[in-house]
């Protein structure tokens, strides 16, 4: 059902750990069990319905309000905070808090420190990080060798899992999984809740869950195919993964999307088709089927030993740095979802990130650009006098560019930013004993579209301006904005012979002389 080539499916650290994190604030895992499990199900039957809505009624753009720096943010956070829950199973802690928090956490951490670490799941887990990470920087320096990293946690559990066998370590205070029930998923389609305090559940963890899931997936297969030069359609992506998650909630799953470790697998394996998933899929089957026993004596240490490896490289430093650099708001995004999930919760860091990105749309779409522009010499170019020093403003003439959209959001700001423009250049005449300005040129061409709040701001506009004895005229307005003057009947209002398809025109229109000795 979806677009992407190259994509592989499956559970990913972010989303587990959100998953985990947000069914164990409702309901405790070892206490009630099968109520954990049946709201797993929930959570994933409705982050499936939240995911293919989107799709479905092509609201794809909506993820978009995750600006990139809130999600650098996020991750890093998230990435920090799955760190420091695998210090259970690194350190070999028994007791360990249930809150996400960094203060929580290391709290858990320090108190047992003399009398609750193991330190032989500290060496396993250690060896393993060392070896998982040594893969990493060979896969990393050498394209070639990228298969090293990818069978490097295989190794890890095969030989961890063996040595804790023949010397019996579990006996001595490590942590291993035990039992894994051998055998395919069961049915869970009656498990479901479709009623009761988890269904309200259900929905807020599932929406969440899915929000994170498809960005990741949606981001992940965007960045395979800008590598492979093809289209990807973000709705067919959608839609996709939200049936998958849908019918793996009535399997027994939980929330899984694409991976980016195992679609960089599938990527420098050569794949060409989404069959690669059909193939993953088999090998699963089997291993569910057949060797599940064999993992029983798979130590806790080695798991969060590839867990700490693997979230190790979603803390995106240069990236942030770079944001730091560029935009000062984006990296207070950034920080805002990083702190956020770090020291509160990751739902709350999600919130965050997503109310500092609203924040930032609405002040762009609130506070729009003006610029004054003046003539480069020798031509009949207006640029930015801002951003071009030699340009020669016209006697008598003041030039205004809008930058933006005008909607009611930003109708009277525009205004006032004209009017402030005009005083500050009045002011500027008087002082310097230049000629007054007698004529206003507002350009219209970056205006992509204007609505009656617009409008009415320009009619504001020419009343205000025929107090003062000065003349309005339009530049190169667009069809969209034209059409709408039109049927508001403002063109008749300020007259026909006011607009222009140049500024260059205008200025001959009102200032002939000035603008040839320019």
């Amino acid at each position: 059902m979806g677009s992407s080539r190259d994509i592989a499916i499956g559970p990913v650290a972010v989303v587990s750990i959100l998953l985990g994190n947000l069914l164990q604030d409702e309901v405790d895992p070892i206490e009630s069990k099968a109520e954990y499990l049946r709201l797993a199900f929930t959570a994933t039957f409705f982050a499936g319905v939240f995911q293919a809505a989107l799709g479905f009624f092509r609201l794809g753009f909506i993820i978009d309000f995750l600006s990139h720096a809130a999600i650098i943010g996020f991750m890093g956070g998230a990435a920090i905070t799955i760190g420091l829950q695998q210090l259970k199973g690194f350190l070999g802690i028994r007791n360990f808090t249930k809150d996400t928090d960094i203060v929580s956490v290391m709290r858990s951490v320090w108190r047992p420190v003399h009398h609750g670490w193991n330190w032989q799941t500290i060496m396993i887990a250690t060896s393993c990080l060392i070896f998982l990470l040594i893969a990493k920087y060979i896969a990393k320096k050498n394209k070639k060798l990228f298969w090293v990293s990818a069978i490097a946690p295989l190794i890890s559990v095969i030989v961890s899992t063996f040595f804790v066998y023949i010397t019996r370590a579990d006996k001595k205070g490590v942590a291993i999984v035990n039992h894994i029930k051998k055998g395919l998923n069961p049915s869970s389609a009656s498990q479901i809740y479709f009623s009761g305090l988890h269904l309200k559940q259900g929905l807020r963890i599932g929406a969440i869950t899915g929000m994170v899931a498809l960005t990741e997936g949606v981001a992940i297969g965007r960045t395979f195919a800008a590598m492979k030069d093809y289209q990807l359609d973000g709705n067919k992506e959608m839609l996709a993964i939200g049936t998958m998650n849908v019918i793996g909630s009535l399997t027994s799953c939980y929330v899984a999307t694409g991976s980016f470790s195992r679609s960089a697998v599938n990527y420098m394996a050569g794949c060409c088709t989404p069959v690669s998933n059909i193939v993953m899929s088999m090998v699963v089957m089997l291993t569910l089927l057949v060797i599940t026993p064999l993992f029983k004596y798979t130590p806790n240490a080695v798991l969060a030993a590839i867990i700490i490896s693997a979230v190790l490289y979603l803390i995106d430093f240069e990236a942030a740095y770079s944001i730091w650099k560029v935009d000062k708001f984006d990296f207070v995004a950034c920080m805002g979802a990083f702190l956020g999930v770090i020291f509160i919760s990751i739902e709350i860091g999600l919130l965050i990130a997503v109310c500092i990105s609203f924040t930032k749309i609405l002040l762009h779409v609130t506070r729009l650009k003006t610029a004054k522009l003046g003539k480069l010499p020798g031509t009949a170019i207006y640029r930015n006098v801002e951003q071009y020093a030699e340009t020669i403003k016209i006697p008598g003439v003041l030039i205004v560019r809008v930058d933006a959209a005008i909607y009611f959001t930003n109708a009277n700001y525009a205004r006032e930013r004209i009017l402030r423009w005009l005083r500050d250049e009045q002011e500027h005449a008087k002082e310097n004993k230049e000629t007054e300005i007698k004529f206003l040129i507002v350009v219209l061409s970056p205006v992509s579209d204007i609505d009656t709040s617009g409008i009415h701001a320009l009619e504001e506009l020419l009343v205000s301006l025929k107090k003062h004895d000065i003349q309005l005229l339009l530049s190169n307005p667009g069809v969209e904005v034209i059409h709408k003057l039109q049927s508001s009947e403002f063109i008749e209002h300020i007259g026909r012979d006011r607009i222009f398809l140049t500024v260059e025109d205008a200025v001959k229109a009102c200032a002939p002389q000035a603008s040839e000795n320019v």
